[in-house]
């Protein structure tokens, strides 16, 4: 299973210098819609190639992220356009499971429409919090914005791993990867990511309490 995963990693890096900034908006595409296909086996390794001077910072970060949105309209769509029933219907045949969606329905009527900003940067929700917005019928100008702002740092986070790997001359894996990941994710994110929802709660139940108070 290991060496499958590499070949895979392998491949990504031949098909993203290949395929270039489209290769890598049209693979954010799929990991961002109802397929799943995991981002750290995209971004990462554009940053290698760009450490290697085949890529740049403003190209990885601006296909990843258009890529990531695109995938994220075709769930808001789908979601908007069908609901819920259709979507199960559909999810057997690309692996999204009513836990899933239930999961990611759990996450955003907890946190309102900053859950589709701060999904993006969680993992197991990232690519399904898009389907609860839709449903909802979120505004979808404030979609946009939320889920470009959480893609946007998320992949950054991406192409910094695979720019330093590449930087020291080390071989991309996924191990190391996925290790790193969930390192930053812990140490920064996750933190940053309480106090963002604290102060987003503390905000709304100021505006909620009656003048005077």
């Amino acid at each position: 299973m290991l060496e499958w995963i590499l070949d895979l990693l392998r491949l990504n890096v031949a098909f993203i210098e290949r395929g270039g900034y489209a290769g890598i908006a049209f693979l954010m595409a799929v990991e961002s819609s109802i397929i799943p296909f995991p981002c750290e086996l995209i971004v990462p390794p554009a940053g290698y190639l760009a450490a290697q001077g085949k890529m740049s910072l403003a190209g990885v970060l601006g296909a990843s992220t258009l890529g990531s949105l695109a995938g994220a309209w075709a769930n808001y769509w789908l979601a908007l356009r069908f609901g819920r029933p259709v979507l199960l219907r559909i999810g057997k045949w690309v692996l999204l499971r009513e836990h899933h969606l239930d999961r990611a329905q759990a996450f955003f009527a907890r946190h309102g429409e900053i859950g589709t900003f701060v999904g993006r940067l969680v993992p197991g929700v990232r690519s399904f919090v898009s389907l609860p917005a839709g449903m909802a019928r979120m505004d979808w100008f404030r979609f946009s914005l939320y889920t470009s702002l959480g893609a946007g740092i998320w992949c950054a986070i991406l192409f910094a791993i695979g720019w330093s790997v590449g930087k020291a001359g080390a071989d991309l894996e996924v191990d190391a990867v996925n290790e790193e990941t969930g390192r930053i994710f812990l140490m920064a994110v996750l933190p940053a990511l309480v106090l963002l929802v604290a102060a987003y709660a503390w905000r709304r139940r100021r505006r909620a309490e009656p003048p005077g108070d």
